[in-house]
């Protein structure tokens, strides 16, 4: 049965997964880089996004990495909010934007793109964005259905992981706290009160200050 995973999540210490005042040239508002700080030096991003660090030994290893390399594991599809896709909100006036990644954005798989405005799909290089208006329990089936046996990779912003945590379909959780006060944002937490009796927890502290949760929902897939 498909696994539903939610990977490199950072969390700031009030709560806040992205700051406030999303922009083209701000993609995690006033938060600017500093939830993801952890995440950019690691070898994972590195190779990911474009570089290669086979070649230039780039990108550090550690904990930080290990658990970053985690989210690319398995992985047949992705469903991801409106907002992760790009800034724009509201009808889709200009269809020639095609992701923050370039023309080989690092998923190489189909991914779900949640909005209540679709469009036709968008094939950039390996990777095809769905644009969907669906439920959280409908999308997964479509990326199940895309994902071919494979796990499903839940990929926020948080209002989207927030949606799927309440209707019971996360079944793993990893999430990172960054020791930054954000003040103001888009909360993860809200209205998950006494969510955690659901899951079996793990906690890891890395030497960069971060600390990684890995939530994993108890009884096994699908026991919501």
């Amino acid at each position: 049965m498909t696994t539903l995973r939610v990977h490199n999540l950072a969390i700031s210490l009030d709560g806040f997964a992205t700051g406030e005042g999303q922009a083209l040239e701000t993609p995690f508002g006033h938060a600017g880089h500093r939830l993801m700080d952890w995440y950019f030096p690691t070898r994972t991003f590195v190779s990911t996004s474009g570089h290669d660090a086979e070649a230039v030994g780039a990108g550090t290893r550690g904990v930080d990495d290990a658990f970053a390399a985690m989210a690319w594991q398995g992985i047949g599809a992705e469903i991801m909010g409106r907002r992760k896709f790009g800034p724009q909100q509201g009808e889709w006036e200009d269809e020639s934007w095609r992701g923050w990644w370039g023309e080989e954005p690092p998923f190489h798989t189909p991914v779900v793109v949640l909005t209540h405005h679709p469009r036709p799909d968008l094939a950039v290089g390996e990777t095809t964005f769905l644009f969907r208006d669906l439920p959280p329990a409908d999308a997964l089936a479509l990326a199940a259905e895309q994902a071919e046996g494979l796990d499903v990779r839940l990929g926020g912003g948080p209002t989207v992981v927030r949606e799927f945590l309440q209707a019971g379909l996360v079944d793993h959780l990893h999430f990172v706290v960054v020791p930054i006060v954000l003040g103001r944002g888009v909360r993860l937490w809200d209205g998950l009160e006494g969510i955690e009796s659901g899951f079996d927890i793990e906690v890891t502290a890395s030497p960069t200050g971060v600390v990684h949760y890995v939530w994993t929902r108890r009884g096994g897939v699908g026991s919501a």
